[in-house]
């Protein structure tokens, strides 16, 4: 929260971004974090070496959202066309959960950071789903940021899936038709029980959504940049939420 913030950095964002603490704060922001391979190509090294240098940021990232009163922070993790990916790749990434998780647990747990997690996660090899169940169930109590990795995530997939129980409950009569609304579409997807994204964060410069919440996403306000996820810093993050406090949300009135 606001008062975590310490005199030094309090004076950093208010001398570059004097509006930020004064401003409204994204509730919900979302991350597409793009650039790994690209990041690693550059410096001649392995695709998961960039991967690796990624899961850094996400550490620095985390913190500079709660320390300013980011409620909800998710980050797009593992999307389900990811395995198309050569197997060492997706090997990899497979054991990046499990290592962030054990080596940052601690102190998520001492910062009030509540670790939830989106996707099909079923499918995902046994020890990603014991580190991601560990770090869930641990962090169940506390009542700060909501860290939401969307891991085996793919809207498509989510957006059917919801499609198929409502048409089930309506089948057996628990839903009737005149009861399908928006509101009930967005009952049965994934994230129900978050609020839609306020804000997307896209790095790299490709300017898409990648299957990425495509219904939830539908009035959040966008925001793109050319830096590598992993050379995306907390001031780039801070430069993010300033934009967004710049610009005026209208949800298509005037």
């Amino acid at each position: 929260m606001l008062n975590k913030l310490t005199k030094r950095k309090k004076l950093e964002y208010n001398k570059e971004y004097p509006n930020l603490l004064e401003g409204e704060v994204p509730a919900h922001i979302a991350i597409i974090m793009d650039g790994n391979g690209r990041w690693a190509k550059q410096r001649g090294l392995p695709r998961i070496a960039g991967h690796r240098e990624g899961m850094n940021v996400v550490r620095n990232i985390v913190e500079t959202a709660s320390e300013i009163g980011v409620k909800y922070l998710t980050l797009y993790a593992f999307s389900t066309e990811n395995w198309k990916r050569p197997k060492t790749e997706v090997d990899f990434l497979m054991r990046l959960p499990e290592r962030f998780l054990n080596s940052e647990l601690p102190k998520l747990t001492k910062e009030n950071v509540q670790v939830k997690i989106t996707g099909d996660i079923e499918k995902l090899p046994e020890f990603t789903i014991r580190a991601v169940n560990k770090a869930v169930e641990a962090t169940k109590e506390n009542s700060g940021l909501i860290l939401n990795f969307a891991l085996n995530y793919g809207s498509r997939a989510e957006l059917m899936d919801a499609f198929r129980a409502m048409y089930e409950d309506v089948e057996k009569g628990r839903l009737s038709e005149e009861e399908i609304t928006e509101d009930t579409v967005t009952e049965y997807l994934m994230t129900s029980s978050f609020p839609e994204p306020d804000l997307l964060i896209r790095t790299s410069g490709e300017i898409r959504l990648s299957n990425f919440m495509l219904w939830q996403l539908a009035y959040s306000e966008f925001w793109f940049t050319e830096v590598l996820w992993p050379d995306f810093s907390p001031d780039n993050f801070i430069e993010a939420v300033s934009a967004y406090q710049q610009r005026q949300r209208r949800y298509g009135g005037v």
